[in-house]
C-alpha cells in the first residue's frame, strides 16, 4: 500500500503508518536516511498534520526514526535484540545477528573483591579477583561496556593467557580452565552514562544506558563470574517469550 485508501474503513492514520512502516521495513528508506518533512508527508498523502504527527510519533515510539533538533527526522539504525533465555556471550550474540564483533581493551587487573561483588560471588572480602574492562563493538560501532569479575583461584594467570581484545575470554575460561557453564541470574535496569561512559561509546553525556549485572555459576553450581555489561539504550534491546 503506498496510499491513503480513502473508502477503507481504517483510520488514515493507521493506513499512513503502515505505509511509512512499509518503507522502512523494505529498505526503500535506509537506516540514517532523512525522511520527508511533515509538509511534505502531508501533501503527499493528502492527510492532516496531526494525523502525520501521531504517526511520527508512533515510529519514534518503536524505535524505528529519531527526531534531530533542527535538523529532521531520520531513519533509526536496528536495534540489536538478546533474548533472556540462554547464556551467550557478545561474540556469540553479534555473530548469530550478521554483526562483526571486535573489542577494545580498557584496563586489566587482580584486586581484592569490592564488597558487593564478593557478595555476589559468595567469596571473602579479601579473595582475588580478575577485572578485565572492554570497550564492545559491532561494525565497528560502540555498542556497550563490559567489565567481567572472575575469581582468579578458578583461573589463575588467565590474564596473561590471551589478548582479550582478540580472543574470547569465555572460551578461554572454558578451554584452558575446563570451566563449564550451567546457569547464570541477572538483573536489568536503566541508568544514565557517565562522562567516561558517554566518551567511550560516542554518546551524548547522561544518556540512558541499559545495565545487565549477571552472575554466572559453573557446573558444580560455584558463583564464577560477575559481569556488568552497560549497553547503548539506542542500540540494544531484550526480549522475551512468555507462556502460561
Amino acid at each position: 500500500m503506498q496510499q491513503i485508501n480513502r473508502r477503507s474503513k481504517v483510520p488514515y492514520y493507521q493506513q499512513l503508518y503502515e505505509i511509512l512502516y512499509e518503507k522502512i521495513y523494505c529498505s526503500e528508506w535506509q537506516p540514517g536516511d532523512q525522511i520527508p518533512a511533515e509538509p511534505e508527508l502531508i501533501s503527499r498523502y493528502q492527510v492532516s498534520r496531526s494525523t502525520v504527527r501521531i504517526v511520527l510519533d508512533m515510529l519514534v515510539n518503536k524505535g524505528l526514526i529519531y527526531r534531530q533538533r533542527g535538523k529532521g527526522t531520520f531513519v533509526s539504525k536496528p536495534s540489536v535484540e538478546q533474548a533472556l533465555v540462554r547464556i551467550v556471550n557478545f561474540t556469540q550474540d553479534m555473530q548469530q545477528r550478521g554483526i562483526t564483533p571486535s573489542s577494545k581493551v580498557i584496563s586489566s587487573e587482580t584486586l581484592p573483591a569490592p564488597k558487593d561483588i564478593a557478595e555476589k560471588l559468595a567469596v571473602s572480602l579479601d579473595e582475588q579477583l580478575v577485572m578485565l574492562k572492554r570497550l564492545r563493538l559491532g561494525n565497528n560501532e560502540p555498542m556497550g561496556l563490559e567489565e567481567s569479575y572472575l575469581v582468579h583461584r578458578h583461573c589463575p594467570g588467565i590474564l596473561e593467557r590471551h589478548d582479550y581484545s582478540k580472543y574470547s575470554l569465555r572460551e578461554s575460561i572454558s578451554q584452558d580452565y575446563g570451566i563449564q557453564w550451567l546457569r547464570a541470574s541477572q538483573v536489568i535496569r536503566a541508568v544514565n552514562a557517565s562522562p567516561e561512559m558517554s566518551r567511550l561509546l560516542d554518546i551524548p553525556s547522561r544518556s540512558a544506558l541499559l545495565l545487565i549485572e549477571r552472575v554466572t555459576y559453573s557446573k558444580a553450581d560455584t558463583p564464577i563470574e560477575f559481569l556488568r555489561i552497560y549497553y547503548r539504550g539506542d542500540r540494544y534491546s531484550l526480549y522475551n517469550e512468555l507462556q502460561e
